[in-house]
């Protein structure tokens, strides 16, 4: 039997894997993607030990939340570092008051269900690394092919606003 193209089962879904270095890594299945989602989005990310997904970062348009589906570590959520397990629902507000990573601190893997809004454009700042992420057209987490721009920049040296103009 088909099902309805908005519902589909995540054993459907394959797996997309990233990593970088000795500190990131990741396998996602995009649950919003997968059905047409436009303005929520919701995806399983499997992190392995002593791995984070992503840099510590805020969006200045997009809230998102973790759900703990399996395993254990440590959020990151501003000034406070807090140990989360299985069960444990986050959310992780637009704003400074939001910057947040989640690091697995166990010998297992860490799955969680990530969801997010997907306002465009956004701005992502990486408070750690001083740099931004700038995306228009889909949100981070959208449809790269909607995507009209998107760009990583030093958040540093700033500019005037007539800089460059005649």
């Amino acid at each position: 039997m088909k099902k309805h193209r908005n519902v589909v089962n995540e054993r459907d879904i394959e797996s997309a894997e990233a990593s970088h270095g000795e500190r990131f890594g990741y396998r996602r299945k995009s649950l919003g993607a997968a059905t047409g989602g436009e303005k929520l989005e919701a995806s399983i990310y499997e992190v392995p030990p002593e791995k984070k997904a992503w840099p510590r970062h805020y969006h200045l348009a997009n809230e998102e939340a973790i759900y703990i589906l399996e395993g254990e570590g440590t959020l990151r959520i501003g000034a406070a570092e807090i140990p989360v397990l299985k069960g444990d629902f986050d959310t992780l507000p637009a704003g400074e008051e939001g910057a947040h990573h989640l690091v697995n601190t166990s010998e297992a893997n860490l799955t969680y269900l990530r969801f997010s809004t997907m306002d465009a454009p956004d701005v992502m700042v990486y408070p750690d690394s001083d740099k931004l992420g700038v995306f228009g057209g889909a949100a981070p987490g959208g449809p790269k092919e909607k995507r009209t721009f998107s760009k990583f920049l030093a958040a540093s040296p700033e500019v005037e606003y007539f800089d460059g103009e005649e």
